[in-house]
């Protein structure tokens, strides 16, 4: 059984094309295997809150030597990481803003990535100290972005700040196999963004059916 954790970043409500297309993702896996577990997290109308001062302080803070007021500052934090430890399976929907994340998905991926809860620091491993404590998990990224050519060999692939971010981040998080269905030209809206927008939703039933079976194999091998 494969537990999904929905990820919905835009800060537009029903007009979104990246809330309806990884909508339409999850629903399809639904169908393909009805004792999927979903736990949706709209951080696109509800954003956690950036991270301050006081935060970094009690991440920082052995477990025993937390006040109650720093438990409390980092309540949410440990309630987003314990979805994301269940999950077999990030589907994250997100719009390209300004050729990078929104920033709510932003504060959402600094919620998340924490010492000691989703990877270990150790200057022994010489230049690269930062190890995932998590593993085997995959992740796929449902976007809309308003230009277009920010794929590989693309015309704007140096521009594209969003899928680089995120699956770099998502390293952090135990993901080690990463997919991207994204739909471009919205702010053309011509004949190329409604083959964009059908080439997107073509995408999911093939891609589900190449992951369904797959996603969570990893965990349970390490497990």
């Amino acid at each position: 059984m494969t537990t999904i954790l929905h990820i919905d970043a835009s800060a537009r409500g029903e007009r979104s094309l990246s809330r309806r297309l990884s909508k339409a993702f999850v629903d399809a896996w639904v169908e393909s295997e009805p004792s999927a577990t979903v736990t949706l997290r709209d951080v696109g109308r509800n954003p956690p809150p950036i991270i301050t001062e006081s935060w970094i302080g009690a991440v920082f803070t052995p477990p025993a030597e937390l006040t109650p007021e720093q438990r409390e500052e980092i309540r949410l934090s440990d309630e987003l990481i314990d979805e994301l430890d269940r999950a077999d399976l990030i589907v994250i929907g997100t719009p390209m803003y300004n050729y990078g994340m929104p920033a709510a998905l932003k504060s959402w991926f600094d919620k998340v990535i924490r010492i000691g809860k989703t990877f270990t620091f150790d200057l022994e491993r010489g230049d690269y100290p930062l190890e995932p404590i998590m593993c085997g998990k995959t992740l796929v990224i449902v976007s809309a972005r308003g230009e277009f050519g920010f794929g590989p060999g693309g015309a704007r692939e140096n521009m594209n700040h969003l899928e680089t971010h995120v699956r770099t981040c998502a390293n952090y998080l135990g993901v080690e196999d990463s997919h991207l269905i994204a739909i471009d030209y919205q702010e053309f809206d011509d004949a190329r963004h409604e083959r964009s927008v059908a080439d997107a939703y073509a995408a999911i039933p093939v891609l589900v059916d190449q992951l369904i079976g797959k996603v969570g194999a990893g965990r349970i091998a390490a497990e």
